[in-house]
């Protein structure tokens, strides 16, 4: 067994620990909406709508798109289990990480953000945090060719939210997309700016699962920054790409958040493990 996978068999087998005590707006936040309720979808609908391209999708691997019935079992299933541990320890936020680039967390944090949101009772929010090497609007071909103003706008001070929120038509899916890269992203991320969009994420009705696309834990100190701010992560590894330094460093900084669980992409093993999903598209 690889140390990858040997990673993977701890993670399943060990539940996420109590969200920690901390400054932030997670705990500010109300429940969810108890499962199975009507909710009212009216403010939902002010955001921006957008149609997606279904050959770029196709393309990219996006989930609505994917004919392989094993990636759409393990994503299926892997939203089940992201479901219920958030809903065991009222969480509502979600970063998802890797170690290095090329491991297809932007990916996963994408198709998650959309099996998530396929699930009758479950409204999503998808946000890109990689402020570097923003990616989710070009995997989503969401583009800024007519004035679109994205995360960087609002950081800035250039934008309200509802600028920069698409409502992904047919889906209970909203995207916060990035379409500039920006320097001193961890200092961004700690900012009144990002508190207040926080707040008002937290804010809107129906309540939702938010997903941060973060950068991979070992490039930069973006996600130790914003850890106090979002309730579990998800670590994303590459089976042929991670290495066992990488995994070492990466599980030894995650030691402190709440870890809920870990993805291996591109595995060669193509069985029933629900954690084994193989992409070829890297970000």
């Amino acid at each position: 067994m690889s140390i990858i996978e040997e990673a993977v068999r701890k993670v399943s087998q060990h539940a996420p620990r109590p969200a920690a005590a901390a400054r932030d707006v997670r705990r500010e936040a109300p429940r969810h909406e108890a499962r199975g309720e009507p909710v009212d979808t009216t403010q939902a609908l002010r955001f921006q709508p957008v149609m997606l391209d279904d050959e770029l999708l196709e393309e990219n691997n996006i989930l609505t798109r994917l004919s392989d019935p094993a990636a759409l079992r393990a994503y299926k299933i892997l939203r089940t289990r992201v479901l219920r541990r958030m809903e065991t320890q009222n969480w509502h936020t979600l970063a998802v990480t890797g170690t290095t680039t090329g491991e297809g967390k932007t990916l996963t944090a994408i198709n998650l953000a959309l099996a998530l949101a396929q699930d009758s009772n479950t409204w999503v929010f998808l946000v890109d945090l990689d402020l570097t090497r923003p990616a989710v609007a070009t995997y989503l071909g969401i583009n800024a060719t007519r004035g679109e103003r994205g995360l960087s706008d609002y950081l800035t001070g250039n934008a309200t939210l509802d600028n920069i929120v698409y409502r992904i038509e047919g889906e209970r899916l909203a995207v916060v997309p990035n379409f500039t890269a920006l320097p001193h992203s961890s200092e961004l991320l700690t900012s009144p700016r990002m508190v207040e969009l926080l707040h008002a994420l937290s804010a809107e009705s129906p309540r939702r699962i938010v997903i941060f696309d973060m950068p991979p834990v070992l490039a930069a100190d973006d996600v130790l920054a914003f850890s106090r701010s979002v309730d579990s992560h998800l670590l994303v590894v590459a089976e042929g790409t991670t290495g066992r330094d990488q995994l070492r460093s990466a599980k030894e900084m995650l030691s402190e958040m709440n870890l809920l669980g870990v993805v291996l992409n591109r595995s060669a093993d193509r069985g029933e493990n629900p954690y084994y999903y193989g992409s070829e598209r890297r970000a």
